[in-house]
């Protein structure tokens, strides 16, 4: 799907980096076809180095050379980055954003263009190829847009379309944020095997491939969570034992909390992107 298009990434810090390298190891596209620019030459030049793809500081030649721009740039300057490139911006391109808490509303008065708007979320997974990506259509997005969008996110993951970009605020709660809880939750656990004798390697390695093998065991057996703790937790044995002191400690409703106020301050936070967007129009429009 991808072969053919040219492929440009406005900011090319370790997000970026993370989907050139999918999109090329994949093979889903061929390096000649990805352009990066960024501010900083020696990135850039490690970045060329590594995965034999374009490179330039210059955002605009970027946009010019691309039929999909993404924008992977920090979310503190998407604002000025996208007032430096809507000149470029045309129906032509498809636009993705991938700066995280920025939503489509603040990216559509940035730009001041009808333009094909997507909004994607991954997470720190991609630099595994492991991550679960969200992916929002704006107004004026083809069908195949979307596609087009998911083909590259798939090139680190996997992904998931949601309908209402206001959805992306729970995505970000529960998938985006999610990993820092996983990463807390293994420490724990490898804290308990410490205090019950094992080396700090072994418990952190016990740790982290039972989180991934229990990972895979639902995706691939499409199990209900509750029923795979059942094949666990036999009558009388350690698992219900151990289970037990989780309930007692609140683990669920902990968990149901974190993703909860996770995606309020998400919510927060897209707010007052779009009255900073805001702002930065008006002062541009009374000449300050």
């Amino acid at each position: 799907m991808l072969q053919k298009k040219r492929i440009g990434f406005i900011g090319s810090g370790n997000m970026g980096e993370a989907l050139v390298s999918g999109l090329v190891l994949s093979q889903a596209t061929q390096p000649e076809n990805i352009f990066c620019s960024d501010i900083d030459p020696e990135l850039l030049a490690a970045i060329k180095d590594k995965y034999h793809v374009n490179v330039t500081q210059n955002n605009l030649e970027v946009i010019r050379q691309s039929d999909i721009v993404v924008y992977a740039t920090k979310p503190q300057i998407l604002g000025m980055v996208l007032k430096e490139t809507a000149p470029a911006l045309d129906d032509s391109k498809l636009i993705i954003s991938i700066a995280a808490g920025v939503p489509l509303a603040a990216i559509a008065i940035g730009l001041q263009k009808k333009l094909r708007l997507i909004r994607a979320m991954p997470n720190i997974c991609a630099f595994v190829k492991e991550s679960a990506t969200a992916i929002a259509a704006g107004e004026y997005v083809l069908e195949n847009d979307v596609a087009e969008a998911r083909a590259i996110f798939n090139s680190v993951g996997k992904t998931v379309f949601i309908h209402e970009n206001v959805l992306m605020d729970a995505f970000t709660g529960l998938s985006g944020s999610g990993p820092a809880y996983i990463f807390t939750i293994v420490d724990a656990m490898a804290d308990a095997g410490v205090k019950m004798g094992l080396s700090r390697k072994d418990a952190l390695f016990l740790s982290s491939q039972t989180v991934l093998g229990s990972a895979r065991m639902l995706l691939e057996s499409k199990e209900h969570p509750g029923q795979l703790k059942d094949r666990v937790a036999s009558p009388g044995g350690t698992a219900i034992a151990g289970i037990h002191t989780l309930e007692q400690g609140g683990l669920r409703t902990t968990l149901i909390n974190a993703v909860e106020s996770a995606t309020k301050r998400s919510r927060e936070l897209g707010e007052l992107m779009v009255k900073d967007f805001i702002k930065i129009n008006e002062n541009e429009s009374n000449g300050k």
